[in-house]
């Protein structure tokens, strides 16, 4: 059997991409303005997933790419290290946080209130299928509130440990300078809570689902209750060089707080990412709250879901198996084609084995 190396060089190369991108299509701004407008929490997902704030590049990678989430969120990220780093925003509490959406599954009354906000949690999964035969879907108007919720709201997890019963975490005394970034430094083990948050913050959604699933189905070693999860807008703030403090403007933030009962009070589990993203928010609040507990060896041990969850990196790992592998491969074969004529050489060799006349 031959194996034969595909021919044409660069020119074959060249031209396989053309392909790719006349199967695409022309893009254009008026397509990337659509795909904005109409795939909101999938840009969001991109955004989330590259490290990047930005809407129209997001929409862009995703026209680029054709669709495929990796390779959208690939190209965010290289864009993304061309770019200097100016300034490191001011810490952002959550008392300021422009909430769109909060509630809590832990309590029926918290302080503020509980505000449903922008959801399907209720809805009838049911396909618009007159959609196609011509009709329209033309969503109800929103009826305004009597009294509309306040804008900005307060912690849950903060009221919890004014009554003694959760442990916060110490506030973090390091200097902006000193903050640790996993997209310029590796991951070290046992990892820093601040590299797990963005590690998380950034880890691939179908993956983090999967392993914070894999968590609360018998891995972990804590059932979560979600305590609070938020949809909302984070205020920018950072300080000009003369000292004037300013907004930069406001990002679309998720965030999830989940809590397991421990001995005499409840252990708290965080995460929070770019964008309106609540089932990866969850999933990765999760499996912060089983760090401390998983089993050696489980899918919920830290330096597993932390290594297993970077979209990029694994997809990359996977998809490189595409690329030629004829040298190993034949490799394998030849030592195949030794070991199979070595045991028939044996056995042809090798003295019978029926009993004697």
């Amino acid at each position: 059997m031959a194996y034969v190396a595909t021919r044409g060089g660069e020119q074959a190369i060249e031209q396989a991409e053309r392909l790719f991108r006349a199967e695409m299509g022309e893009i254009t701004p008026e397509r990337v303005a659509e795909i904005k407008t109409a795939l909101p929490y999938l840009i969001d997902r991109v955004m989330g997933e590259a490290s990047l704030y930005d809407e129209d590049l997001a929409a862009l990678a995703l026209a680029q790419a054709g669709g495929d989430l990796y390779e959208a969120v690939l190209l965010l990220r290289a864009w993304r290290t061309t770019q200097p780093r100016l300034h490191v925003a001011r810490p952002i509490e959550q008392v300021t946080l422009f909430t769109h959406r909060r509630i809590s599954a832990a309590f029926k009354d918290i302080p503020g209130g509980q505000v449903l906000g922008p959801t399907l949690d209720y809805s009838h999964r049911i396909i618009a299928t007159d959609v196609l035969e011509g009709a329209r879907y033309v969503p109800a108007p929103v009826t305004p509130s009597a009294t509309p919720a306040p804008a900005h709201q307060p912690s849950v997890a903060a009221w919890q440990a004014e009554n003694d019963l959760v442990e916060m975490p110490g506030f973090d005394e390091t200097a902006p300078e000193d903050i640790p970034d996993v997209t310029r430094e590796p991951v070290l083990f046992p990892a820093t809570r601040a590299h797990r948050l963005q590690s998380l913050a950034r880890a691939d959604t179908g993956a983090t689902l999967a392993l914070g699933y894999a968590a609360m189905r018998g891995y972990g070693q804590a059932h979560p209750t979600v305590n609070e999860l938020r949809l909302c807008e984070a205020e920018i703030i950072v300080t000009h060089p003369k000292g004037t403090a300013f907004s930069a403007g406001r990002v679309k933030v998720s965030q999830a707080e989940v809590v397991s009962k421990k001995g005499d009070t409840l252990e708290l589990g965080f995460a929070a990412t770019l964008g309106w993203n609540e089932v990866k928010c969850i999933s990765a609040a999760t499996l912060d709250l089983n760090s401390k507990g998983a089993p050696k060896g489980s899918p919920t041990e830290e330096e597993f879901y932390l290594y297993h969850t970077e979209g990029v990196e694994s997809s990359g790992f996977c998809i490189h198996f595409k690329l030629p592998h004829y040298v190993t491969f034949q490799s394998s074969l030849d030592a195949m084609r030794s070991a199979k004529k070595t045991g028939t050489t044996a056995e042809k060799t090798s003295p019978s084995k029926e009993p004697a006349q």
